[in-house]
């Protein structure tokens, strides 16, 4: 028996739906698994819970093993001690929400029952709303009587499959709030599945992207955002900015290597498995991308500076996202965004003239596809 502390799985199968994907939570731990419709996210939740058997796979939560497939081994859903919360929330409507709770709680002595349904509904902030059904509830609400009941199971694992998606924007903010606080009171590890790449970047420690079934990367949300492995990782965590380009030399003096961009030179952080020569993707992420202002020039500006055009400006809240087509090859557009004020100040609009810094430490250079990192 392994005794290795909280979730390990490896799950993989050829078809019907393909799965080729492995990773780790560890105790009080937040991990979400991202990526698109028919990414493999449901199948794989289901595979850990016991709902859906893979063909080949290993599932273990602090040292036991729930499935094994080349021993032979696969438990039942009720004996994996698994909380879960659907988006549907899945409620017993005849049932008030202590109710639901109490649902839940077989493992425990009948006569204690309703006493530690009431303690795991004052933990998701329901006291008062106890006998409430859930047509009484918001959605919010309900998705706290959810929760509370994944919780009365005393579980080992927490599984959240999209559990803010079926609430309005303000609520789900607060949910996140809410959520956020509560985990720090879970030793357990926490996975969930969600297509928002912004909730996953807000309440989880480590993000594992997936495609077609494939873990292509796992690591912090920061590092996948800023750092992916590939191309593909890069248009899942919708970063815009992807080019081609290849490492021209490197600058002895400054300790950086120039990039050759389609007829520009680009400087970007001195990196030790690439060489001259070789052919690269590279991604800036738009919070890299530096507008020069016209009221107030920095001294930043000289950093790989790129003239251009503002090809588009579309306003979302105080934000202004902007299309700037490069001067040196408008076939290559740059995105970005500044404050609605900045934008407005600097009278950008399209058909405008403007020009950007690209900050050399925001740029990431990954293998050119089809090639290996050690490729010429």
């Amino acid at each position: 028996m392994s005794t290795v502390a909280g979730l390990q799985v490896d799950v993989r199968q050829d078809g019907p739906i393909p799965l080729a994907a492995a990773f780790s939570c560890a105790p009080g731990e937040v991990l979400a698994l991202v990526g698109p419709s028919g990414s493999g996210k449901s199948t794989i939740l289901r595979s850990i819970a016991g709902t859906y058997r893979p063909q080949h796979g290993k599932v273990s939560v602090n040292g036991e093993t729930w499935l094994a497939t080349a021993d032979g081994v696969c438990l039942p859903p009720h004996r994996r001690a698994v909380g879960m919360v659907f988006q549907s929330y899945a409620l017993f409507p005849h049932m008030t929400a202590i109710g639901n709770v109490m649902a839940a709680m077989g493992h425990a002595p009948a006569k204690e029952r309703e006493a530690r349904a009431r303690s795991v509904l004052d933990l998701v902030h329901l006291a008062g709303l106890e006998h409430r059904r859930p047509a009484e509830l918001s959605g919010g609400q309900q998705q706290r009587v959810a929760v509370a009941r994944a919780l009365a199971r005393e579980p080992k694992l927490l599984l959240l499959d999209e559990p803010f998606s079926a609430v309005d924007k303000a609520t789900r903010q607060r949910l996140y709030r809410e959520i956020a606080v509560l985990r720090r009171g879970l030793n357990m590890p926490v996975v969930l599945v969600t297509h928002d790449l912004d909730e996953a970047i807000m309440l989880a420690d480590r993000m594992a992207v997936l495609h077609r079934g494939r873990t292509l990367q796992t690591g912090t949300p920061a590092e996948v955002t800023t750092r992916p492995v590939s191309a593909e990782v890069a248009r899942l965590v919708d970063l815009r900015n992807i080019f081609d380009g290849r490492i021209a030399r490197y600058d002895a003096q400054s300790g950086r290597m120039i990039i050759a961009w389609a007829g520009l030179e680009i400087e970007a952080a001195a990196r030790a498995d690439v060489r001259t020569g070789q052919a690269i993707t590279w991604v800036i992420p738009d919070g890299f991308v530096v507008l020069h202002r016209r009221d107030r020039p920095s001294r930043g500006e000289h950093e790989n500076p790129v003239p251009g055009i503002i090809e588009a400006i579309l306003p979302i809240g105080q934000s202004a996202h902007l299309t700037l087509r490069p001067n040196h090859h408008p076939d290559l557009p740059i995105h970005y965004s500044v404050p609605l004020h900045v934008a407005r100040r600097n009278g950008l609009e399209p058909g405008v003239a403007a020009s950007v810094s690209l900050l050399a430490d925001g740029i990431h250079i990954m293998p050119a596809p089809g090639t290996a990192p050690e490729d010429a």
